[in-house]
Parts: structure tokens; C-alpha cells; sequence
């Protein structure tokens, strides 16, 4: 993750203009772990910046997409999700509370391998996702189940 100073020259040789809202937009999005939407942004942001709009919120994150500050996670939910960490790395959403963590360490080189071997592609580029339940959701569950019975 970059420093203020080089965001705003990156957003500068790009021909962007560089805003303090679209700073605190990429600074949201290095400081938290979450994976939020851009309501979830919005909703930080709100009150630092009572005038900006859902929409400065959603042209900021294409353009910090665009000149390779955050990807895009499209993980099986009805809005997408922004992640500053842009490494090769796979993520998992909890289908119970939606919660989207990153998963450290992840070998992606058989994978890779085997597209390529079954597909002859020149890959430039992968997502993986992953589904489940995530340890509190299940031990709410199990809560739950003896209580009930």
C-alpha cells in the first residue's frame, strides 16, 4: 500500500484530480481488513465528509482499480467488494454473516498450472473465492442447538 504522497503523484501522472475525499477513500480501504462495499465506505466517510456523495464513493474506487490501487472482489453477493491488497491472494465470505477475510499463504501454482495445461490460455489474471461458515458463526450455531436442543 502506498504512502499519500505517491497516491496523489500516481493519480496525478494518470490524469486524475487528486481530492481529499478520493485520499481518504484509499486510506479506508489500507487501514481496514473488512473487504467493504461502497455503502460500507460511504457510511465511514459520512461524517468526515458530510457533502460527498455514493457516487464520488464508487467513481473513486474505479479509478483507484484502474491505475492498480484495489481489485474488485465479486464474491457471490448482490454489490462488490474493494480490497487495497491488490497480491494474488483468494478470499472467503462466510454465507451466514457475510463476513469476507483473506486467506494468507495460499500455493496457487498447481491451479495455475493445470488451467494452463487444460486450456493452452496465457492467463493475466484469476480470482478465487471460497465459501463456508466462519468459526462464530458456527459456534453461534452450536450455541443455538443446545439451547434448543
Amino acid at each position: 500500500m502506498m504512502d499519500a504522497k505517491k497516491v496523489t503523484a500516481l493519480l496525478r501522472s494518470k490524469g486524475f484530480k487528486v481530492t481529499p475525499q478520493r485520499l481518504a477513500i484509499y486510506n479506508t480501504l489500507c487501514n481496514t481488513k473488512s473487504h467493504p462495499t461502497a455503502e460500507m465506505i460511504f457510511n465511514k466517510l459520512q461524517p468526515y465528509y458530510p457533502t460527498m456523495s455514493l457516487a464520488t464513493i464508487y467513481k473513486t474506487v474505479d479509478i483507484l482499480r484502474e491505475i492498480g490501487l484495489v481489485q474488485v472482489i465479486n464474491i457471490g453477493e448482490d454489490c462488490l467488494r474493494y480490497d487495497a491488497d491488490t497480491s494474488l491472494h483468494p478470499h472467503i465470505r462466510c454465507t451466514v454473516c457475510n463476513k469476507v477475510e483473506d486467506i494468507e499463504g495460499f500455493d496457487f501454482s498447481p491451479a495455475l498450472d493445470e488451467v494452463k495445461r487444460l486450456t493452452d490460455y496465457e492467463l493475466n489474471g484469476q480470482q478465487f473465492y471460497f465459501y463456508g461458515i466462519c468459526p462464530a458463526c458456527a459456534a453461534n450455531a452450536k450455541k443455538k442447538e443446545i439451547v434448543n436442543g
